[in-house]
């Protein structure tokens, strides 16, 4: 079955940097466009940002696209994303997503001093 393992989330001081890593498995990731949505508290769960099958071309929120990255290895079968510059607002649970539907457990990243 498909499974999605979010990882590398935790507390980071503002102006630090985390990866998040999403290991994939069930399902052909070669195939698969991935994406990375996240859900602050009391908001409702928004787009990060996307990638190719390739990693050819990437998608990201307006606001997002000069402090994050994603990227995939495929000899790994996961999706990363680095956000460097954290702010306290980018504090949320960051979820990995196929885009068939199916989605990780979520992991917590918190942005405080």
């Amino acid at each position: 079955q498909v499974q999605l393992v979010e990882s590398g989330g935790g507390l980071v001081q503002p102006g630090g940097s985390l990866r998040l890593s999403c290991a994939a498995s069930g399902f052909t990731f070669s195939n698969t466009v991935m994406s990375w949505y996240r859900q602050a508290p009391g908001k409702g769960r928004e787009f990060v940002a996307s990638i190719t099958t390739t990693g050819g071309n990437t998608n990201y929120k307006d606001s997002l696209k000069s402090r994050f990255t994603i990227s995939r290895d495929g000899s790994k079968n996961t999706v990363y994303l680095q956000m460097n510059s954290l702010k306290p607002e980018d504090t949320a649970v960051y979820y990995c997503k196929t885009w068939t539907g199916y989605w990780g457990q979520g992991t917590q990243v918190t942005v405080s001093s």
